[in-house]
């Protein structure tokens, strides 16, 4: 398929807005997963979405020879609003840069993967079963997916996702740990201006627990604690009652996971009078290089050489995927293998045109070889 032929087969993925609250663009999303795979020799299982979020779709093909899978995992759900490619973000070619929302994280990634996985199953060149997932949810963090992702990635020799690619067309061999925590404040509410005294304010006591979580950072261990989302209080001259605050906790290894959630969930009140009440937990496990993670990273440098191109992988990176649960499987697993570009969930999202068929081939080839 030419460049051109490719930008405007992905532009149509991209045009289609999927955010992950609105299960009707996200189900569209799976009609043309399915609508592109028909008339192939490829199984369509279609599995019904729940708790308000888009289907799940798993794709079938390769050798039925009782060996373990090669598996690959896109997810469709974007983070753009319905809108955004009428508004801030139109679908639009500027050289070899294709803009829109969700190009690049990771429609981009999900079209090529889904060529080569079609080109495979065409041409019966798998040397073992091949499954292909597409999830409705992982922006949010795969409430509804992970048990499937899981399923799958027990019964896979590896794992292939196509998160986008970083630093220039780099993969992903590791990935830190995310944790999700909601911190409830209670206090007593009381006029500001004649009771003040009989007030303890939810707020105040924020603000010293949100210190207390930011200066868990610690940048030496790769560990980083962020509260981003906070709100409290219901007016001016009242002394708050309630207050809430978010964390995102990022961790490099399993045992400082473990004790990072202990850290935070056991956090108690400064002020003895307010009540603290602590939710969440780390849910993305850490995805560390194993020597079996290396090994195929070694065999899909080798691919990208017989492609024609040198492929290297980025230390790891901040951000969390659906590959951080196979990987804690124990399962080998190679992700940022989709397209190359920048402006992930920005307003400035695009991808690189060029880079599809270099990645196309290497999916291609893992399929062929794993």
């Amino acid at each position: 398929m030419k460049q051109q032929d490719s930008a405007a087969a992905l532009s149509v993925w991209v045009a289609l807005e999927s955010p992950t609250s609105h299960p009707a663009g996200v189900n569209g999303m799976m009609d043309l997963v399915q609508k592109d795979v028909a008339g192939l020799p490829i199984a369509v299982e279609r599995i019904p979405g729940r708790d308000g979020l888009g289907d799940m779709v798993v794709l079938r093909a390769g050798l039925d020879n009782g060996q373990p899978a090669v598996a690959v995992m896109s997810h469709l759900d974007t983070v753009h609003p319905v809108g955004t490619s009428a508004k801030e973000l139109p679908v639009r070619v500027d050289g070899d840069r294709l803009y829109g929302p969700g190009v690049y994280d990771m429609k981009g990634g999900a079209w090529l993967a889904l060529q080569g996985f079609k080109q495979v199953a065409a041409a019966g060149s798998a040397r073992r079963p091949m499954v292909f997932l597409f999830t409705p949810d992982e922006e949010i963090g795969s409430p509804t997916s992970r048990g499937l992702i899981e399923e799958i990635g027990r019964g896979s020799k590896a794992v292939l996702v196509t998160e986008p690619a970083r630093e220039g067309g780099k993969i992903v061999t590791a990935r830190k740990g995310v944790g999700r925590f909601d911190v409830r404040l209670e206090g007593r509410p009381a006029h500001a201006g004649s009771r003040h005294a009989d007030g303890r304010s939810a707020i105040r006591e924020a603000a010293h627990q949100i210190l207390a979580v930011e200066g868990m950072t610690d940048y030496a261990r790769g560990i980083t604690t962020s509260v981003a989302l906070v709100g409290g209080g219901t007016a001016a001259n009242v002394i708050p009652q309630h207050a809430w605050f978010s964390v995102d906790c990022r961790v490099t290894t399993l045992a400082d996971g473990t004790m990072m959630e202990n850290r935070i969930l056991s956090l108690k009140p400064h002020d003895p009078d307010v009540a603290l009440r602590i939710t969440g937990g780390m849910n993305r496990p850490p995805y560390e290089k194993s020597a079996a993670v290396a090994e195929l990273f070694a065999l899909a440098r080798k691919v990208a050489a017989d492609a024609g191109f040198d492929l290297q992988d980025c230390p790891m990176t901040g951000g969390g995927s659906d590959g951080n649960f196979t990987a804690a499987l124990g399962v080998p697993t190679l992700d940022g293998l989709g397209i190359d570009g920048d402006g992930a969930h920005t307003l400035q999202e695009y991808g690189l045109i060029s880079s599809i068929a270099p990645r196309q081939a290497l999916i291609k080839g893992l399929l062929e070889t794993i």
